[in-house]
């Protein structure tokens, strides 16, 4: 090798290893940040439109982060959606449907017209109309619809049908979790929930709660209210022409309800007909089933709800409060509503009642005469079993609710005295102190003179004030010795005070609660408890006096006999019949008190037992007649309600003194006349 050769390559080998020495030394040190590529956008290198036309590469890097950026923003919003615990109110409340003793409607209460009605009840026919209206693929789909959601999004921004882009699950959410406003995020907030929602609970449960929960127009929620608004009759036996048309009114009650605008039948038709099409084309109706709906189920026209007013409202409070205290329902629970609660009441005896008592007030002139201001009637009428057939309460509830057949406020005079006749007959007397009890017959004989003293073991009563308590009769007539018997039945008072005492107040007592008078309305015990100073309502005397037509066994009034939830029955505590005096006595009241017709104000040929009575600073008529079907009392008073509850004098009531006395039989002859018919 030469000199030179040697050379260079030692050379090249020094400039290697300065170059390898430096090239360490650089790598050691911090590298610099390198800055982010600039999309290239618009574009180098082109000219024209050509700049603006984006590379398939950020296109497609644009679009996968677009939709990362929403996977993680939908996912974090879904796992931090919950489902509401509390339902709308208008999604739980229901109403509840008052029925007469007939099972027709009577009223209907509660702030919105809603009862639920399980699915298995709704015909198939009628469940998948409106699936087929309104959601067919409802049991394949996952709550939403990506078709129907871009529809909806579309709608949302301009206008159109709200309902369109929905699925039957998302339109559950709205009515009962969410407001019904249109914007994005309540649209949003819809679909996660009908998601979740369709992950947790069934499809028929869903489907259920929708048909329950959904506005038809007419002031009614729900298909069962629906049927029998538009069609009278129970959701149960609607055909598939009714519930084509029922299943539209989800589109909107104001396009299609007949009743709502004359151009809607038209609408209603065409629609009615594309939806049995659509049943056709889904499989759930055979043509050939098709082709019997050929004409068009017309709905009924809308008809007046009920209301509280007149004497309806003094049924359905003593309605509800029966039926809560016998069905052991709190008043929270009672408010949800969806009660079915079927009364005694009859509304034929409930009308005549009513224009009875009417009659009567208008022989009353408070313009011409102060004594007939402040007059009040109560009556009843209950069956011998308990069963309230009728009241008068008073004369509206709307503008009075104090229901003067139920109230305690006026005694009940000597319309008590069939209860101390009882009460002797039932366990005898004793006119010693602490003495043997003899046997009292109905032709035991009593003195029936007037202001005659009443007598104890040790002598005559005397009050507190130190006064001699003396017995009085009607008109302060005197009949010398008579029978008890004889004395019940031409209303002479005073050998049942004398009886009382004899018997001994406690027997009285016991007598008449047997027999159906409340403790809370009986007066001190002292002479006077027999002859009335008892505050005993006309529903009260009537069932007591009934108790005398059931020969002797007592049933406690009721005004409900059966109620049901939604189609479920309700565990009621109905009374039950119990012996209050035994069947001899009973029949022996019944014949003291027995009227032939046309006497005293009973009616004509309507032989029945009756009594009339009266207190003794007349503040108080009452008259009373039974017969095998029915108890009626009736109580006439005067009272300011507005100052007191103290009853006012009846004196010049009705112009004169005959005519104000008959007022209560008046009431009780037209009345029973009307049911004799």
């Amino acid at each position: 090798m030469t000199q030179h050769n040697i050379f260079s390559r030692t050379a090249h080998g020094a400039r290697s290893l300065r170059f390898l020495g430096t090239t360490r030394r650089k790598q050691a040190k911090r590298p610099r940040p390198r800055l982010p590529r600039r999309p290239d956008y618009p574009r180098a290198g082109r000219s024209g439109w050509r700049r603006w036309v984006p590379s398939w590469r950020l296109v497609t890097g644009s679009f996968l982060m677009l939709a990362a950026t929403l996977t993680t923003v939908v996912g974090i919003a879904y796992a931090r959606t919950d489902i509401p615990e509390d339902l709308n109110a208008f999604a739980t409340q229901q109403d509840t449907v008052y029925y007469w003793a007939d099972g027709s409607p009577m009223a209907r209460t509660g702030w919105v017209s809603r009862q639920e009605m399980p699915l298995s009840k709704i015909p198939d026919d009628v469940r998948w109309a409106v699936l087929a209206a309104e959601n067919a693929d409802f049991y394949s789909d996952h709550g939403i619809s990506a078709q129907g959601i871009t529809r909806a999004l579309w709608r949302t921004v301009g206008e159109g049908d709200t309902q369109g882009g929905s699925t039957i699950t998302q339109q559950y959410v709205k009515n009962v979790y969410l407001s019904q406003d249109q914007s994005f995020s309540r649209k949003f907030t819809e679909m996660l929930l009908a998601v979740k929602l369709d992950r947790r609970v069934s499809k028929d449960k869903i489907l259920e709660d929708y048909l329950n929960t959904s506005w038809f127009g007419r002031g009614t929620y729900g298909l069962q209210r629906a049927a029998q608004a538009y069609y009278g009759k129970e959701v149960t036996q609607l055909d598939a022409g009714e519930g084509a048309f029922l299943a539209s009114l989800l589109k909107g009650a104001s396009l299609y309800d007949p009743a709502v605008n004359p151009r809607n039948h038209a609408r209603a038709v065409k629609r009615w007909k594309w939806t049995l099409d659509r049943m056709v084309e889904i499989g759930k109706l055979s043509p050939a089933e098709r082709a019997r709906y050929t004409t068009f189920p017309e709905p009924k026209p809308p008809h007046k709800p009920n209301t509280t007013a007149g004497q309806n409202g003094y049924l359905l409070q003593l309605a509800e409060s029966y039926a809560k205290r016998a069905g052991h329902i709190s008043d929270a629970r009672f408010d949800l509503g969806g009660y079915q609660i079927y009364t005694t009441f009859e509304k034929p005896r409930m009308n005549a009642l009513t224009q009875a008592v009417k009659e009567a007030r208008e022989t009353l002139d408070p313009k011409q005469r102060k004594a007939d201001h402040h007059a009040r009637f109560g009556a009843a009428s209950v069956a011998p079993d308990g069963r309230i057939l009728a009241v008068y309460g008073g004369p509206d509830f709307e503008r009075q609710a104090f229901n003067e057949s139920n109230a305690s406020t006026v005694p009940a005079g000597s319309a008590f005295t069939p209860f101390v006749y009882a009460a002797g007959l039932e366990h005898g007397v004793s006119r010693e102190r602490n003495g043997p009890r003899t046997a009292v017959t109905p032709s035991t004989m009593y003195d029936g003179d007037d202001d005659i003293p009443v007598m104890t073991a040790e002598g005559p009563y005397w009050d507190r004030s130190g006064k001699m308590v003396k017995g009085h009769n009607d008109g302060n007539r005197s009949y010398g010795r008579i029978s008890l018997h004889d004395a019940l039945a031409k209303s002479v008072d005073s050998p049942f005070l004398q009886l009382g005492m004899d018997a001994g107040l406690k027997q009285v007592r016991r007598t008449a609660e047997a027999s159906g008078l409340l403790p809370s309305s009986f007066g001190p015990p002292v002479p006077s408890f027999s002859m009335g100073n008892s505050t005993p309502s006309a529903i009260r005397m009537a069932d007591a006096y009934g108790m005398f037509a059931a020969h002797g066994m007592h049933t406690d009034p009721y005004s409900v006999r059966k109620v049901t939830r939604n189609g479920e029955p309700v565990p009621l505590d109905l009374p039950r019949a119990k012996r209050a005096v035994r069947s001899a006595v009973a029949e022996e009241v019944t014949a003291s008190l027995a009227r032939p017709g046309g006497e005293n104000g009973v009616a004509s040929g309507s032989p029945v037992a009756a009594k009339a009575g009266t207190t003794e600073d007349d503040t108080a008529r009452w008259y009373i007649g039974y017969d095998r079907v029915a108890s009626t009392a009736v109580v006439m008073y005067r009272m300011d309600l507005t100052k007191s509850l103290a009853p006012l004098p009846l004196k010049g009531i009705g112009g004169t003194s005959a005519n104000g006395k008959k007022l209560p039989s008046r009431i009780w002859n037209t009345y029973t006349e009307a049911m004799t018919k």
